[in-house]
């Protein structure tokens, strides 16, 4: 039976998960907290692939074991039962003798889905799932759309004018570099999005007319992996994209396409067919999420193939008069937020 106070410590649980985002893949986000006659015992979070687990770290924080017994544990997620890089962490939580477990939402990868809760009943542990289920499965949306949708999960982003365009029109001969219509703190922003994303995406026209490093270099985490979509592959290779080893996969129907750091992944297909393509390929090695950021038509492929989930969208306070339109995705407004330059509009698609 829920009680009154079950949501408020799987809020803490969120809270601590949402330290990790970006830090843990291919592994979500968890936070666990202990709690002894309306007391945190004990309280954690999951921190790296490999590492142990937000129930364990919780327990270990505890600095009275026999208060164990008389505790409830919370997690954001159904406890593993399974052998993987770590023992367990049901089998821990029967070993040391909890008789309560909160979870907020059921694990559905293949290696779980279920046997956590399961093991924990089958020892006479009482389990209540579902408290912030909602919650619980946002903050680990790019876990559960990879396993159950088997395919990453998928942000498109933009910036346009306030008259609606992504781009100038740009003469031959025009400057390669962006223009931009949002200020610094957006641009830090988007760093830290890319941080927390796996791979990031975009076509041959982004990497001709604005010369991208695909990097995260204003905000602190790692860099996603670079995928290039381009057909034709006709790049430069000089370009800002190619200036350090690190891999980059470039989707392309050239088969003697030929850059720094690049592996080729043909993409001798039919337009309609190609962001199922990329997203195929891209789960196939186990990429949870992607970041799209362009240009205009890579965005309106994955739009036309409803195989998108977010889209974060910056609308500038100066118009252009003229240029590229923006896309126009058909999603759920979710929330706004003003910036001294723009205002960012965030929407979800609506399947």
């Amino acid at each position: 039976m829920e009680r009154p106070e079950d949501s408020i410590y799987m809020k803490r649980c969120l809270e601590l998960a949402s330290r990790a985002l970006g830090y843990t893949r291919p592994n979500p986000v968890v936070g666990s907290v202990i709690v002894h006659n309306g007391t945190i015992i004990g309280e954690g979070y999951h921190m790296k692939s490999g590492g142990d687990h937000a129930e364990v770290i919780a327990i270990g924080a505890v600095s009275d074991r026999n208060l164990l017994k008389e505790s409830t544990l919370y997690v954001n997620l159904e406890p593993c039962s399974h052998y993987g890089k770590t023992p367990p962490c049901a089998g821990k939580i029967i070993a040391e003798g909890i008789p309560r477990v909160v979870v907020g939402a059921i694990d559905t990868s293949s290696k779980v889905s279920g046997k956590g809760i399961e093991m924990l009943r089958d020892a006479g542990v009482e389990v209540l799932t579902g408290v912030c289920s909602e919650e619980s499965r946002e903050i680990n949306k790019r876990f559960f759309t990879f396993h159950e949708l088997k395919r990453p999960y998928v942000i498109l982003k933009w910036a346009m004018s306030a008259d609606g365009f992504i781009d100038v029109i740009r003469p031959a001969g025009s400057p390669v570099k962006p223009y931009w219509v949002t200020g610094m703190t957006e641009r830090i922003l988007v760093h830290r999005w890319r941080s927390e994303e796996q791979a990031i995406i975009a076509g041959g026209g982004t990497i001709r007319s604005d010369n991208p490093q695909l990097n995260v270099r204003y905000w602190h985490g790692s860099d996603p992996l670079k995928v290039i979509i381009s057909k034709s592959s006709e790049l430069d290779p000089g370009a800002a994209v190619f200036s350090d080893e690190k891999k980059t996969l470039l989707f392309t129907a050239r088969k003697d396409a030929a850059f720094r750091g690049t592996e080729n992944i043909n993409l001798d297909c039919r337009e309609e067919d190609v962001v199922g393509k990329v997203l195929d390929y891209l789960y196939s090695i186990g990429i949870q999420s992607v970041f799209v950021e362009g240009g205009k038509k890579v965005h309106e492929l994955f739009i036309a193939a409803g195989l998108w989930d977010e889209a974060r969208v910056f609308k500038g306070k100066v118009s252009w008069g003229t240029g590229i339109p923006s896309p126009v995705p058909e999603g759920k407004t979710t929330s706004r937020r003003s910036f001294s330059d723009s205002y960012l509009e965030v929407s979800e698609f609506n399947y």
